[in-house]
């Protein structure tokens, strides 16, 4: 089975150009069986496609989501099947509680492009240099390509999921319409939902990922200029996560209350 497990939707990621339905023809026209979303702190696009009456047949659209932590850059996460914890969308957990959290309701989760940008990469963070053991350990998988990576950066990730035994996944991290499916991963088994995935992984069963470089990134259009891009962004998350405090606090006193 091959899937596309980082896609961006319009409905779901305030810079996603593609919507769901025009994510799920390309990929299918391309040869892949499914994708997971992966939107940034938004389930919105899954419940626009579990409203649908007509879903697009043989393929499988998982639920997942690009998590934004306060202090260990985007992590990719997984819940079983039906689950969309409200606090998921509130950005700016630590990612120690992230992972704490995940792990209470059977999800599972691994850091996106760990090797990439500053702030927005766990291993070019201050918390992932200073805990890269302890927390690479905590994860369950971890994304070793991603088509708007460099080499450099995706040949890192994949040392790491080597290194530690970790399974490899493989995205596109598509926003727009010709970057989708240029990522990939390749599991042994079909799956139909979030929860047969989940224990895919959990059973150790292997995956392979690749795919090809997308050459029209942000990045590489601003070259130098990108810096002040990733500063900006390094601001909006804090700014955001200081902004949603209030609401963070409250549903994660709910989750914590829900999973003792």
């Amino acid at each position: 089975m091959k899937l596309d497990m980082h896609c961006h939707t319009k409905e779901g990621s305030p810079d996603g150009k593609t919507a769901l339905l025009d994510n799920i023809a390309i990929l299918k026209q391309k040869g892949f069986d499914g994708m997971l979303i992966a939107d940034h702190n938004s389930y919105k696009a899954y419940r626009y496609y579990r409203q649908l009456e007509n879903k697009p047949e043989d393929f499988t659209v998982l639920c997942g989501i690009e998590y934004d932590t306060l202090d260990a850059g985007h992590i990719l996460v997984i819940m079983p099947s039906g689950l969309c914890p409200r606090i998921l969308e509130l950005r700016g957990l630590p990612v120690l509680l992230l992972i704490e959290i995940v792990h209470r309701y059977g999800g599972i989760l691994g850091p996106a492009h760990p090797c990439g940008e500053k702030f927005l990469s766990i291993f070019n963070t201050r918390r992932g240099k200073a805990l890269k053991e302890r927390l690479i350990r905590k994860f369950d998988f971890i994304e070793a390509f991603n088509a708007c990576e460099d080499d450099i950066s995706n040949e890192c990730a994949t040392s790491l999921a080597l290194k530690y035994h970790m399974p490899g996944f493989g995205g596109s991290d598509s926003h727009k319409d010709n970057c989708i499916g240029l990522g990939y991963t390749k599991i042994q088994e079909h799956i139909a939902n979030e929860s047969e995935f989940i224990h895919y992984i959990k059973k150790g069963l292997p995956t392979v990922a690749g795919g090809s470089h997308y050459f029209y990134t942000t990045k590489e259009k601003l070259g130098k200029a990108n810096k002040i891009l990733v500063y900006s962004f390094w601001f909006y998350n804090k700014f955001l996560a200081a902004f949603r405090y209030k609401a963070r606090k409250f549903e994660l006193s709910l989750t914590l209350r829900e999973k003792t």
